[in-house]
């Protein structure tokens, strides 16, 4: 039933707001426009309003290209083969590739990724273990998995996410899981997450979040009280040092570890895209002229240790590293003038 809202309600009215959008938008320019000298940020309304409307636009274009793409796999009956799979990579690196690039430019953004070159690991595939802190590090770490390195990234996301229709689409036509955070009784989320790091090839990049949610200071405590409840005290005393990001959940990132067992380890970090959660979020928190860094560390598979507790002691001693270059890296505010 659920999926029936999503496909047949949820996705129309996404392409009926954004006409109706087009269709009204001297009006929004007119309200923007008004609204921004009185509001903080240099024409901030009109800024956010263009990257909402170029969202929408290229949610509602996809969605039409992919009704197209359906309907020519025989109405879904090769809609899962290398080559439809192919196209579906190379409209979202498309799709991706466009939105950051008119996005960056609006909101004077500069990207930077400090880290491996796209060619350190050439005939490997990769899994990435990236902090959360919002959709935001979503979208920009699958942009960057595309269009620096030339991945195809393999993805598990919260099952939430799901109800974009254009994210629910595509991901489940390539490969990618929806999974709920808390599982209901029988429910084995890792054995998905296996079955999905099984096969990676070497221009594949198995994409996990070990937090399991974006963080939040409730989130945090939360995290840190279910480490005490499971009677691990030494892990909630180092969960409770960590101010910038959630104690990692570890079972869903070994069973990927387990199931790719020739598959070198990138972890990522960054600033700048923290608690964009809701759309009042969105609206102040939103960042323009600033300098955004994402960092990526190599971790050979040869230094990765062996055994259950070992690789949880070692998962959460590189989210400790991750806390503190966080907090040593906050955004920056770009200079007046055009970007260099």
């Amino acid at each position: 039933m659920i999926w029936v809202i999503r496909r047949l309600v949820v996705a129309p009215a996404l392409v009926v707001l954004t006409v109706l959008v087009w269709v009204t938008l001297p009006l929004w320019l007119i309200a923007a426009a008004a609204l921004s000298p009185i509001l903080p940020g240099r024409w901030r309304a009109l800024r956010l309003l263009w990257v909402v409307i170029l969202y929408l636009t290229c949610e509602t274009v996809l969605l039409v290209v992919l009704l197209g793409l359906w309907i020519a796999s025989g109405f879904g009956w090769k809609i899962r083969t290398p080559y439809f799979e192919g196209i579906h990579y190379d409209l979202v690196q498309i799709v991706m590739w466009v939105f950051f690039r008119e996005a960056r430019r609006v909101l004077r953004l500069s990207i930077e990724t400090d880290g491996p070159a796209p060619d350190a690991h050439p005939g490997r595939p990769l899994l990435v273990c990236c902090r959360h802190a919002g959709p935001g590090d979503s979208f920009t770490l699958i942009h960057a998995l595309m269009h620096w390195y030339n991945r195809e990234p393999r993805v598990v996301l919260k099952d939430t996410l799901a109800w974009d229709p254009m994210i629910d689409v595509v991901l489940r036509r390539i490969p990618a899981r929806f999974i709920s955070t808390n599982p209901g009784p029988g429910e084995d989320f890792e054995s998905h997450i296996a079955a999905l790091a099984r096969g990676l090839d070497e221009n594949d990049a198995f994409v996990i979040f070990p937090e399991g949610g974006n963080f939040t200071p409730r989130r945090r405590q939360r995290a840190i009280d279910r480490l005490r409840k499971l009677g691990m005290e030494r892990m909630a005393v180092r969960a409770e040092a960590m101010t910038n990001v959630l104690a990692p959940r570890p079972g869903g990132f070994l069973a990927a570890l387990d199931a790719a067992p020739e598959a070198d380890v990138l972890m990522v970090a960054h600033t700048g895209l923290d608690h964009l959660l809701t759309v009042g979020d969105l609206w102040r928190e939103l960042p323009m002229d600033k300098r955004i860094i994402m960092r990526w560390w190599t971790v050979p598979r040869a230094e990765i240790p062996e055994g259950r507790e070992a690789r949880i002691d070692w998962l959460f001693g590189w989210w400790e590293r991750i806390d503190e270059w966080i907090e040593q890296n906050r955004p920056e505010d770009l200079p007046s003038g055009r970007l260099g």
